[in-house]
C-alpha cells in the first residue's frame, strides 16, 4: 500500500508559521523518522475559529464505525474515489486537512526476496503538504469522552520520478492551493478534485536508505542516511 511510512521532523512552531496557522493545539511530538499507521501525527485544519495545527491519529475512523481499530486499514484514500466511498465522501465535503511531512518512504522490489527502501523529500528541504481528510469518532454518541480525531492521506497518480517505484504517491498540495483545500465552506468538489494532481518530478529527490526502516520500532536519523543499494547486507559472505 502507499503511503505507509513517512517522517515528521519539523517542530510544531515552524509548521505553524509555514502553513499560516492561527493557533497550535498540539503537543510537541519531537522529530520522528518512522511515522506509521495508528501513530499520532500533526495535521492542519480550518474551522470557524481559524486555522489550527493539531494532532490526529493516522488512519481514518468514520464517525459510524463500531471500533477505532478500523482506522488501521484506512491510512490512504484514492483521489479518484473520494466521492464513491461513504467513509471518505463526508470528510471530503467538509473536513479536509493538510498533513505535513518532511519525506516519505517507498520500496522498490529488486528481487523475489528483496525490497530496497527509498526516502523521498523535496529538493528545497521544505515540508511536504499531503492532502488529507479528517474525521471525529466517539465511542459513546454525544459524549466527548474517548473521542478520537483521525486523518487519512490522499494518494493519486505518481510522477515520473516515483512511478518506477510505485503506481501511487501522496498528493502534495502547492501553497497556492492551501486556502481552497482547507476552506470548510468550499463545496466546489470538482475544482477540489482538480487540485489532486502529481507533484512535479523536479521537486523531489529520491535517496536509497537502509532496510532498518522496515521495522516500525526503529526510529532515528540513521533511517534517512543514504546507502549503496548494491552493497551486500551486513554479515553477508562475499
Amino acid at each position: 500500500r502507499m503511503c505507509g511510512r513517512y517522517t515528521s521532523r519539523t517542530p510544531a512552531a515552524e509548521l505553524a508559521s509555514y502553513f499560516g496557522v492561527d493557533e497550535v493545539v498540539a503537543p510537541e511530538l519531537g522529530a520522528r523518522y518512522n511515522v506509521a499507521p495508528t501513530d499520532e501525527t500533526y495535521a492542519v485544519a480550518e474551522s470557524s475559529d481559524g486555522r489550527r495545527l493539531g494532532t490526529f491519529r493516522w488512519g481514518l475512523v468514520p464517525f459510524w464505525a463500531k471500533d477505532v481499530k478500523v482506522g488501521a486499514k484506512m491510512i490512504n484514500a484514492r483521489a479518484e474515489g473520494l466521492l464513491d466511498k461513504p467513509a471518505f465522501r463526508r470528510p471530503f465535503e467538509r473536513r479536509r486537512c493538510i498533513i505535513p511531512a518532511d519525506g516519505f518512504y517507498e520500496w522498490e522490489r529488486t528481487s523475489a526476496k528483496k525490497k530496497q527502501p527509498w526516502y523521498i523529500t523535496r529538493v528545497d528541504g521544505k515540508p511536504m503538504a499531503f492532502a488529507g481528510l479528517w474525521e471525529s469518532w466517539r465511542p459513546v454518541k454525544g459524549s466527548e469522552e474517548g473521542k478520537v480525531r483521525s486523518c487519512v492521506i490522499i494518494t493519486g497518480e505518481p510522477n515520473d520520478a516515483v512511478a518506477r517505484l510505485h503506481d501511487r504517491m501522496p498528493v502534495m498540495l502547492p501553497p497556492e492551493a492551501w486556502d481552497a483545500w482547507l476552506d470548510p465552506d468550499n463545496d466546489d468538489l470538482g475544482s477540489l478534485q482538480g487540485l489532486l494532481v502529481p507533484a512535479p518530478s523536479e521537486l523531489l529527490e529520491l535517496v536509497p536508505v537502509s532496510t532498518a526502516v522496515n521495522t516500525v520500532t526503529n526510529d532515528g536519523p540513521e533511517l534517512i542516511e543514504p546507502v549503496d543499494p548494491d552493497a551486500p547486507a551486513p554479515g553477508t559472505l562475499l
